[in-house]
C-alpha cells in the first residue's frame, strides 16, 4: 500500500481569514447542527382586536340596556312611586270640633286655630342651638326640645297646639328643619262654669269627660287631608300637584243649661259647701213641664282649661254619678202614693207615738216627743218618720214599690250622661223585716240628685213624670237644626193627688214646718227637707249625713224645681238649715231670669197638729 508524503510547507504565513487550507486546498465545510430559526412574535390582527372590542362593548351595552329595561319597564312604576313617595307628605287637616253652648247660644266650649311645631331631624343643623332658641318660646325644657331635634327621623312633633302668635315668633327665627302644621285647640271661655257637665278633652283633642266624652262621635267631625311634594328644604313645591280632602266639621251641641242660672247655682253651692266644711254638694234646676235642666252645679269643681290641676273626683258630675239615700225628701213619694190610692188626704188624722216597733227595731223621729195627733199634712210638715211609716202601711210594700219605680227610682234618667248611676230600690222579695219602714221614710234606697229633682218635678207637673233633658238641639255642619229624641211622659199619680201633695209641701216652708228659711217673699213655695245617713263608699258604712232641700215655685203653678244636697257637712246638719238658704238664693234668681211672676194667690192653711194627745 502506497503511503503519500506529507505536504511541504509553502513558506507563507497562513492567512487566518483565508478559508482555504494552508496546504492550498479548500477544506471541507464544517458540519454544524442546523439552527432552528426563531419564530417571530406575530403582531395582533387589528381586525380581530376590533371585533373583540366590539363584542365587549356590546356585552356592556346589553347589560346597561337590560338594567335600563328592568328599571323602566319592569320596576319603573314602583321606583317612580318610591321616588315620589320620598317627596310626598300627607298632612291631616283636623276637622273643627263642634261647639258646646248654653240654651241661649253662649259658648261653653269652642275650638280655635292653633299650630303644631314639627321638625325634620335630618335638616336640623345644630340641635342644641336651635333648642336653646325654641324652648323659651314653647315654655319647655331645653334638654327636652333638643332630644326631639336630634336623630334621623324625617317627622317628629316638638310641641302641640301653640297659638298662631307663638308660631309667628318661631317662624321669624328661620330655624332649619323646623316646620308647623295647622291644628285646633279646645277652649272653655268660662273656665269652671258647667265644667262638670261640659267635660274636657285630652292632648289629642278627644273627649275625656262629660258631654265632650259622651258625644265624641257627634262633636269631633271627620278630618280631611292635604298631600303635596316637598323640596329639599322640606317646604312644599309650589308648582307640584296637591291632593286635598276637605274636613267635615263636628256638630254643635246646644245644652238646656242657662249660663247665668248655672253661675248663681255654682256660686251658692260652693259657698255652702265651704261654710259647712262639707265634702261636696250639688244643685239641680229643672223645668217640670219640659224636663229641661237649667243648671247642674257641683262643688268642688275644676277649670276645664286645666283639668289635670284638679283631682279626678272633682272632674265628674256628682249630680248624676253619685247616689245617696234621700231621707225625708223621699216621703213625698210615699205620701203621694197613699193619697193617690185614696187611703188618706191632707186632713187625715195620724196618731204618732214616741216610738214604733217594727221588724224587731224601734223607730223614732229625729226629735224626741210624746204622742202626737197629726194630720197627714202635719206628718209632711214635721217630717215624721213614724207618721210616714203608719201612712205607708195603708197601702203595703208591694204597692209602695210600684210607685217608687214609676217615679223612676233605680232607673236611668235617660240623659245618657257618662258615668251616671241609676240608684237602687230593692224588690219586696228581698226586703228584711225593717226594709218596708225604712224605705217608707227614705232609707234603704238610693237616688242621684237629678232623680230626686225629677220626683218633685213629677208632683209639680200634675203627677206626670217628664224625663229630664240636657240637650236642647243639635246644629249639623250644613246648618240644619235637629231636636233630640225625648222620652215618653209617665203618669205616676193623679192630678188631684199631685195638687194635694203640693199644698202639703207648702206647709213645710211655713212657720209650722222644717224649712221656713226657704220661703221667697211674694211667691208661694213648697218643698221638703231631708237629712239622711250617708253611706261612705270607702267603708260601706254610715258615716256623716246628706242634708238636702228640694222645692218648687210658684207652688200653685210650678215653673221651676231646685234641688240642693250637701254631703257630709261638719258645720250644721239639717237640710232646712243648710239646703234651704241655697234653694232660696238660686230659686229667687231663676224666677227672675225666667220672668216668672208671682201668682198672687194665697197659700193654703192646712191643719198640722190636731192636738189632744199627750
Amino acid at each position: 500500500m502506497t503511503t503519500s508524503a506529507p505536504p511541504r510547507p509553502s513558506g507563507r504565513r497562513p492567512n487566518p481569514y483565508d478559508r482555504r487550507s494552508p496546504h492550498g486546498r479548500t477544506p471541507a465545510p464544517r458540519r454544524t447542527p442546523p439552527r432552528v430559526p426563531r419564530r417571530p412574535i406575530p403582531l395582533a390582527d387589528h381586525r380581530r382586536r376590533a371585533t373583540a372590542l366590539l363584542i365587549a362593548a356590546l356585552i356592556v351595552l346589553s347589560v346597561f340596556a337590560g338594567r335600563l329595561l328592568e328599571l323602566q319597564a319592569v320596576k319603573g312604576e314602583a321606583l317612580a312611586a318610591a321616588a315620589l313617595g320620598s317627596r310626598l307628605r300627607t298632612q291631616d287637616i283636623p276637622a273643627e270640633r263642634g261647639s258646646i253652648t248654653d240654651v241661649h247660644g253662649q259658648p261653653l266650649a269652642v275650638t280655635v286655630e292653633a299650630r303644631n311645631v314639627t321638625a325634620d331631624q335630618t335638616l336640623v343643623l345644630d340641635p342644641a342651638a336651635e333648642a336653646a332658641e325654641l324652648a323659651p318660646l314653647l315654655g319647655m325644657d331645653v334638654a327636652a326640645v333638643q332630644e326631639r331635634l336630634t336623630g334621623e327621623r324625617r317627622f317628629v312633633y316638638v310641641a302641640k297646639q301653640i297659638t298662631p302668635q307663638t308660631w309667628r315668633r318661631i317662624a321669624d327665627l328661620e330655624l332649619p328643619g323646623i316646620f308647623n302644621e295647622k291644628t285646633t285647640r279646645r277652649v272653655y271661655p268660662a273656665g269652671s262654669l258647667a265644667a262638670n257637665v261640659v267635660g274636657f278633652v285630652g292632648a289629642e283633642g278627644e273627649g275625656l269627660g262629660g258631654i265632650e266624652f259622651g258625644m265624641e262621635d257627634l262633636l269631633r267631625g271627620v278630618d280631611g287631608s292635604l298631600t303635596y311634594e316637598r323640596g329639599g328644604g322640606g317646604s312644599a313645591i309650589p308648582t307640584s300637584e296637591q291632593s286635598r280632602v276637605e274636613p267635615v266639621p263636628g256638630t254643635t251641641v246646644r245644652l238646656t243649661l242657662d249660663r247665668d242660672i248655672q253661675w248663681v247655682a255654682q256660686q251658692a253651692i260652693t259657698e255652702a259647701v265651704r261654710g259647712a266644711k262639707a265634702d261636696s254638694g250639688t244643685v239641680v234646676v229643672m223645668e217640670p213641664s219640659t224636663g229641661r235642666l237649667l243648671a247642674l252645679a257641683t262643688a268642688p269643681t275644676f277649670d276645664a282649661n286645666d283639668p289635670g290641676a284638679a283631682p279626678a273626683s272633682d272632674r265628674g258630675n256628682r249630680a248624676l254619678s253619685e247616689v245617696y239615700e234621700p231621707g225625708s225628701t223621699s216621703k213625698v213619694m210615699t205620701i203621694a202614693a197613699v193619697v193617690d190610692q185614696k187611703k188618706a188626704d191632707p186632713y187625715t188624722a195620724i196618731t204618732v207615738p214616741p216610738s214604733l216597733p217594727r221588724g224587731g227595731k224601734d223607730f223614732h223621729d229625729h226629735t224626741p216627743h210624746g204622742t202626737l195627733n197629726l194630720t197627714l199634712a202635719g206628718v209632711m210638715a214635721k217630717s215624721s218618720n213614724i207618721g210616714t211609716i203608719l201612712a205607708a202601711e195603708r197601702i203595703g210594700g208591694d204597692t209602695l214599690y210600684e210607685y217608687l219605680k214609676k217615679f223612676g227610682i233605680g232607673e236611668s234618667t235617660g240623659l245618657g250622661f257618662p258615668g251616671e248611676s241609676s240608684g237602687y230600690v230593692p224588690p219586696p222579695k228581698d226586703w228584711s223585716g225593717t226594709s218596708f219602714p225604712t224605705i217608707a221614710f227614705g232609707q234603704g234606697l238610693s237616688v242621684n240628685s237629678v232623680q230626686a229633682a225629677s220626683v218633685f218635678a213629677t208632683i209639680a207637673n200634675d203627677g206626670v213624670r217628664v224625663p229630664p233633658r240636657l240637650v236642647d238641639s243639635y246644629e249639623l255642619p250644613d246648618g240644619t237644626v235637629e231636636q233630640p229624641e225625648t222620652g215618653e211622659p209617665v203618669p205616676v199619680v193623679s192630678r188631684k193627688a199631685a195638687t194635694q201633695v203640693r199644698k202639703m209641701l207648702e206647709m213645710v216652708v211655713s212657720d209650722q214646718g222644717t224649712a221656713p228659711m226657704a220661703a221667697i217673699p211674694g211667691y208661694r213655695v213648697g218643698g221638703k227637707t231631708g237629712t239622711a245617713q250617708y253611706v261612705d263608699p270607702e267603708c260601706g258604712c254610715y258615716r256623716g249625713v246628706v242634708a238636702s232641700f228640694i222645692g218648687m215655685a210658684p207652688a200653685d203653678k210650678p215653673e221651676l224645681i231646685v234641688a240642693v244636697s250637701i254631703v257630709k257637712p261638719r258645720v250644721g246638719r239639717y237640710g232646712g238649715q243648710l239646703g234651704g238658704p241655697v234653694f232660696q238664693r238660686v230659686m229667687t234668681y231663676a224666677l227672675q231670669v225666667q220672668r216668672v211672676p208671682p201668682t198672687g194667690s194665697k197659700p193654703p192653711s192646712l191643719p198640722v197638729d190636731l192636738g189632744g194627745a199627750g
